[in-house]
């Protein structure tokens, strides 16, 4: 598993005022001071979350759904090269519904049935990303709508962020009541008013969407490329602290 971590802490601002409002709290009438602690990490992302979709249309609902439920198992039985087991996969719902002609004037005429499968794959090792996609539309899969790049450990990121915008507001807040001669107090209040992650770089429209319509038309050209964007977790807390003369 390949990915990396870094991290940069963004400038905290203190500001003191005998009033002020502050994310829905009161402030203390003695001294006081306020502290906004941001922090910022970044990872490599080690997981893709793929959706899939499979479609039929046939003059049957049942042979419809016969031939959506076929592709979908082709693509089941060739999961293990991909080393992806039953838990890392979504596969349970199916719609199927009538179609109808319309002509103005006339009764509704059924044209055929149609048959929709989605699935949810989860890919745990981002090298054979493009090799899946080859082989997913290589059985008739439908359309490759979506992928998501994510971490394995993002939530100890997230609680890793979190630590560290908390100990840069404690910090500035040190800092800041020194430079006056004063001395941190016991905390008034804290509210954590931004905790999320989002991509470096913004999505790419070639790994957003690969459909059935993408397939090279020649088996000898180059597999695709597909950038990794790093994924960004920040944090923001705001910390009301006492101060001491």
């Amino acid at each position: 598993m390949k990915y990396f971590f870094s991290f940069t802490l963004i400038t905290l601002t203190a500001l003191t005022f005998s009033t002020l409002s502050l994310a829905n709290s009161s402030l203390p009438n003695n001294r006081h001071i306020t502290v906004t602690g941001n922090a910022k990490m970044m990872a490599l992302p080690d997981i893709a979350i793929v959706h899939l979709n499979v479609e039929s249309s046939k003059k049957s609902s049942l042979d419809a759904k016969k031939d959506v439920d076929e592709r979908v198992n082709n693509l089941l039985d060739g999961l293990a090269r991909f080393e992806i087991d039953e838990a890392n996969v979504s596969a349970s719902n199916i719609t199927t519904e009538v179609r109808y002609a319309y002509d103005r004037g006339e009764r509704d005429k059924v044209t055929g049935y149609f048959a929709r499968r989605s699935l949810k794959i989860t890919l745990n090792d981002l090298d054979k990303l493009n090799a899946f996609m080859d082989f997913a539309l290589s059985v008739k899969i439908n359309a490759i709508q979506n992928i998501q790049l994510k971490s394995s450990e993002e939530q100890k990121l997230k609680a890793e962020v979190n630590a560290l915008a908390v100990a840069n507001a404690k910090e500035q807040g040190k800092t800041l009541a020194n430079a006056f001669g004063a001395k941190l107090g016991k905390i008034y209040s804290i509210n954590s008013s931004a905790n999320q992650n989002h991509h470096r770089y913004g999505a790419n429209s070639k790994v957003e969407h690969y459909d059935v319509s993408m397939r090279m038309g020649s088996s000898s050209a180059k597999p695709g490329r597909y950038l990794q964007e790093n994924i960004v977790f920040t944090s923001t807390i705001n910390v009301v602290f006492d101060l001491e003369l």
